[in-house]
């Protein structure tokens, strides 16, 4: 494929490629469909991909992603059972979906003993056999004037998961979906599109995990909405552990019903650049949210989490809580926006940042933001950034350990914070081993 950008701006070949592709995609000719694409089409066609005049974007250069020649990801790519089986996590009991490119691979999900009132599917096959049924959600939660990138998916829509609990169903296992890319070669572009559909007073756990083959540069671009209906429980962890010469952005759009409430924790591990967007709506009253999240950059990898939680109606609750680890010289944008809306009375929100920068060259930009147009609320917000406390650090040798030992044991306890709220149990094990296998290898940690 010829060069996919001349400018961060031109996403001209991206829109040519989907007209190419428009014929062949899922359930091509379904009036409300086509509109779909075709308005986000538009859109990528009109504002292009985000550059840092954008205000969102203004400290993260896509220049990285641009400059490469990603192509659409075709289905049928074989990824070697072995690395998926090497990407599981030990002990885990999970219904799975794997995905290889964006595209679901039935051959390598494990859906045994699915319980009555649970879908689990490919969009793709139900956009062939069932378009109606998601008719109503796919799109739904995006908000207004989505960035480029979320255009670009919403244009090329065609696979990803479907996860439906009905009403009153208690999920007793998590659904896992891994996502596998690079499995078609080098510079692929991934584009899975989730729905997560979560109907009133049931209750599940969806774990949302990207992972890449070492040897291949590639871009995912993925999107996931989640609509909790009325009473309902439900938790979403997105890790996100692809290769440090991948590149990734991802999306989250978030609707939560009367008295329902919705709990996500973000997990970024590797990668050359990572951008993850979180839109939570608290749409009725007494909804609530909770957003965790936890982001690990070192050597020159840069990490952008933007979050965006706004309160529609009486008595919501939201809690926010990031934390990042960065070393050598690594770049972290947080910028963590909270709305309460005119008629959100006795809204009670938190956020909070926290940095830890180990060493002189790494570098974050942190905004927390609170806009308030209602006069009933309780609102607090606030960003820390520093070092370790050298205090603390003479206090642990002098119990025994050395230079190296309290560092490092500094450095597990300030991320441990964000991990040890997760369940399943299995999950929150793996990735605390992930991030001490990380810690281990940082050459900051040991001066």
């Amino acid at each position: 494929m010829a060069e996919l950008m001349r400018t961060a701006h031109d996403a001209s070949t991206y829109v040519a490629a989907q007209r190419d592709a428009a014929a062949d995609l899922p359930a091509a000719g379904r009036r409300w469909l086509d509109q779909c694409r075709s308005a986000a089409l538009a859109q990528l066609e009109l504002t292009g991909l985000p550059d840092q005049s954008n205000e969102d974007w203004k400290y993260t250069p896509i220049r990285p992603i641009t400059r490469e020649a990603f192509a659409p990801a075709q289905a049928g790519s074989d990824c070697p059972r072995q690395f998926v089986v090497a990407s599981t996590i030990p002990n885990l009991d999970s219904y799975r979906l794997v995905f290889v490119d964006g595209f679901w691979s039935p051959a390598l999900s494990h859906l045994d003993d699915l319980p009555a009132g649970v879908t689990l599917a490919g969009l793709g096959q139900m956009l062939d056999n069932d378009p109606a049924r998601i008719e109503p959600w796919l799109g739904s939660a995006l908000g207004s004037e989505p960035h480029g990138f979320i255009a670009m998916n919403s244009s090329f829509v065609g696979d990803g998961a479907v996860v439906e609990i009905n009403a009153g169903v208690v999920l007793d296992k998590p659904v896992e979906l891994l996502f596998v890319s690079g499995c078609g070669g080098s510079g692929r572009l991934s584009l899975p599109r989730n729905l997560v559909v979560a109907h009133s007073g049931s209750q599940a756990t969806v774990i949302e995990r990207h992972v890449s083959l070492l040897e291949n540069r590639s871009l995912s671009n993925s999107v996931s909405e989640v609509i909790v209906e009325s009473d309902a429980r439900l938790t979403h962890h997105a890790v996100q552990q692809e290769s440090p010469r991948s590149f990734h952005v991802g999306g989250l759009f978030v609707r939560v019903g009367r008295c329902a409430e919705f709990r996500s924790t973000t997990v970024t591990l590797d990668g050359a650049l990572v951008r993850r967007d979180a839109l939570i709506n608290l749409d009725d009253e007494q909804a609530q949210a909770r957003l965790d999240g936890l982001y690990l950059a070192f050597g020159r990898s840069h990490v952008d989490n933007h979050t965006h939680v706004v309160h529609h109606a009486p008595n919501g609750v939201s809690r926010e809580h990031y934390k990042g680890v960065l070393g050598d010289r690594a770049r972290a944008v947080f910028h963590g926006r909270i709305v309460v809306q005119p008629g959100a009375q006795q809204t009670d929100s938190q956020q909070r940042n926290q940095n830890l920068l180990l060493s002189r060259d790494a570098e974050v930009d942190s905004k927390p933001q609170l806009e308030i147009y209602a006069d009933n609320v309780k609102c607090t917000h606030g960003a820390t950034v520093g070092q370790l406390d050298e205090g603390a650090i003479f206090y642990l040798r002098s119990r025994g350990l050395d230079q190296v030992q309290a560092r490092r044991a500094l450095t597990r306890a300030f991320a441990a914070d964000v991990l040890e709220r997760m369940v399943p149990t299995a999950l929150r094990s793996y990735l605390e081993q992930q991030v001490n296998d990380r810690m281990q290898a940082v050459s900051e940690i040991e001066r």
